[in-house]
């Protein structure tokens, strides 16, 4: 996937050039270096005078990366030929390890004499004589936030670190995500430290707001960022610079919090969801090791992912964590509806992380509680996998919660944003009459709102599961309405992953294909990873196009992520289907059976199973299924079965339909 460079002036004829005002560039960062590198976005290495000294070689270059990132201290030989040859022979390795090495002198020595040391088996970097771009957001690097030029927060949140790097080894390809990470959360931590700094203490020109523009390039709904860009349109406006813009997810001067038009078309309905993170405790001495330190903003910038609920930046519930709620004035300003408060205990390498939803307006009532252990070291890998998996039960929890609180009130006393929440129940349930139902108030919430990019993306959904279902009166303008609406979402609100996973699967049934849904899918994993609904989509899609091992990968990782999820009698019913489509008949089976026991109303698991019984020959309860299937569609056929199919492979529609057929389904 291409992606914005950040740092990428052309030195390649080794002169310095003069680029069109670039973000920033290595010669900016430290006037008396000797070696300026830059690693966000593609590597550039640079001497005092601004000429190229980076080395052609790719590995060479990674070396250099790896001198930076996990240096100061020198860095054992052995350590670069296991990240940078980890398939070859040792002294092979070795050997390719002494040429790059050559080649990294060569290349420094330009810059500088002794930048590059080597001591035996060690090697490092005079690093006092060497200035990297992410120095710049350093834990005590400069105070405030680096004034790097027009658009430059925008395209730091796009540029990957080492860019131009990836794929140079499957060792590397590894460490080289974890240092991503790594950055991407000292960047965010720096950005969110600026607009936590104290208003007494200065903060030099447009630190706040590039630190608040790289927040909400990178989380969208991050209400801190928000309110300062927010403030400074109105202070601009008071200037005559122009009204404010209409898409920031933060209240105007005046407005009730949470009536703010929000960001980027995710809603403009009366109010969202506001919710916060506090830090964890760690409840031993061997929790404080970081991990409870970090789970916070951990968690916080996992939800940023999902695009209907406003979150608070974490600093600003650090500050007051240890203030009581009842009372404070501090707390009433932020105006939660939610909060997530925990805890961490470890014992040697075993981790357990305890954690609870509140609803604030509830007196603190407990809307979910989840408990999650794990065995490891690496304090940010344990992170990461919590705090992916917490989410992703999160979320459709806060969902049905807040679709219970609205399901019963009078339409036309609610806005779009609650109308579409209080269709959720059913929409999850999948009975007839509330689900068809939920249409209606769809429908109206599209035309009380028609920039409301969640609307139109469960619409879609809703449109889906009612072909699926058999309830739609014509199959293929049902499928032809999900597309324009999901479409729809998508137009409105393209960093949705949601609306981009629904897009992909309505894609997917239409048949013969239209279009290709898999980038559809990719985007929407990319965007949230954390979504199960979209892996479970992602996984779907690769059955259907006969890739039966990656479609059960994906959908056993959305099984993974959210174990109690309320979709996850649908998860049955898709993993079902590729282990039918291997052939694998007493599996399928069997998961057939749970997915109907966790939902009875999916039509869908009822046709998955009575193929496997067909091909099993299981006449007795093949017999059963049938019948409790044509109860639920009774137009369903063997004819209609073939002409419904979305699978592309021949092979694999007329085992299935073969399966139906030997079940006992009519012709």
């Amino acid at each position: 996937m291409n992606q914005d460079v950040l740092y990428a002036p052309d030195l390649s004829n080794g002169t310095p050039d003069e680029p069109d005002a670039p973000a920033v560039v290595a010669q900016d960062m430290h006037p008396g270096a000797e070696l300026k590198v830059t690693l966000l976005g593609q590597m550039l290495a640079t001497d005092a005078a601004g000429y190229d000294v980076q080395p052609r070689g790719r590995k060479a270059r990674a070396m250099l990366a790896i001198l930076l990132l996990e240096g100061p201290a020198p860095i054992l030989r052995e350590r670069f030929c296991q990240l940078l040859w980890s398939r070859r022979h040792r002294d092979q390795a070795r050997a390719s390890l002494r040429q790059s090495i050559h080649e990294l002198q060569e290349c420094l020595g330009r810059a500088g004499k002794d930048i590059l040391r080597i001591d035996r088996g060690l090697i490092s970097l005079r690093r006092d004589t060497v200035a990297a771009d992410i120095d710049l957001y350093a834990p005590h690097g400069p105070v405030g936030w680096p004034a790097i030029g027009d658009g430059a927060p925008e395209q730091l949140a796009r540029a990957h670190l080492l860019d131009d790097l990836a794929g140079v080894d499957q060792g590397f390809d590894k460490w080289l995500d974890d240092q991503r990470r790594r950055v991407t959360r000292q960047i965010v931590l720096r950005a969110e430290a600026v607009l936590a700094h104290p208003e007494d203490r200065p903060l030099p020109p447009g630190s706040r707001q590039g630190a608040a523009a790289y927040l909400l390039e990178l989380f969208p709904n991050h209400a801190a960022a928000g309110d300062v860009l927010l403030a400074e349109h109105l202070a601009q406006g008071d200037r005559g610079g122009g009204a404010p813009p209409e898409d920031y997810g933060v209240a105007r001067p005046g407005q009730p919090r949470g009536l703010a038009p929000s960001w980027r078309g995710r809603h403009s309905g009366e109010r969202s969801v506001r919710l916060g993170v506090l830090p964890f405790q760690a409840l031993d001495h061997g929790a404080e090791d970081g991990l409870a330190a970090g789970m916070a903003d951990e968690i916080t910038a996992a939800l940023s992912r999902f695009r209907w609920f406003f979150l608070v930046a974490s600093p600003s519930l650090a500050a007051i964590a240890a203030e009581a709620r009842e009372g404070s004035d501090r707390w009433r300003r932020l105006d939660l509806d939610f909060l997530v408060e925990g805890s961490v205990r470890r014992s040697g390498e075993r981790v357990r992380v305890s954690a609870r939803l509140l609803d604030l307006r509830a007196g603190g009532e407990v809307v979910w509680a989840g408990r999650f252990e794990r065995v490891g070291t690496d304090v940010m890998s344990l992170q990461d996998e919590i705090a992916a998996e917490m989410v992703a039960q999160l979320d459709p929890q806060l969902l049905l919660h807040e679709g219970r609180r609205w399901r019963t009130s009078a339409a036309t006393s609610l806005s779009a944003y609650q109308m579409v929440l209080g269709t959720i129940p059913a929409l999850y349930q999948l009975e007839e009459p509330s689900f068809v139902a939920a249409g209606d108030i769809l429908s109206a919430a599209v035309a009380q709102d028609p920039h409301f990019a969640g609307a139109y993306a469960w619409w879609a959904y809703w449109h889906v599961f009612m072909v699926g279902q058999g309830w739609a009166a014509d199959h293929a303008a049902g499928l032809r309405r999900a597309g324009e609406l999901a479409e729809r979402a998508v137009a409105l609100d393209p960093n949705d992953a949601r609306a981009l996973a629904i897009a992909g699967h309505v894609r997917d049934m239409q048949y013969p294909p239209v279009a290709n849904a898999g980038d559809l899918h990719d985007r929407a994993l990319a965007l949230n990873p954390n979504l199960p609904l979209a892996w479970g989509f992602a996984g779907l899609s690769q059955s259907l196009n006969g890739n039966q091992d990656e479609a059960i990968r994906m959908i056993r990782q959305a099984q993974a992520l959210s174990p109690f999820d309320p979709h996850g009698f649908y998860f049955e019913m898709l993993l079902m289907m590729p282990h039918l489509l291997r052939q694998e008949y007493a599996t399928a089976a069997e998961l057939g059976r749970r997915a109907i026991l966790l939902n009875p109303s999916l039509s869908s698991s009822y046709k998955g199973l009575l193929s496997a019984l067909g091909h099993i020959g299981l006449w007795t309860e093949a017999r059963m299924i049938r019948d409790r299937l044509r109860a639920l569609e009774p137009g369903y056929t063997l004819r209609s079965a073939e002409a419904r199919s979305a699978m592309r492979l021949p092979a694999d529609r007329a085992l299935f339909i073969e399966g139906l057929r030997l079940g006992g389904l009519p012709a």
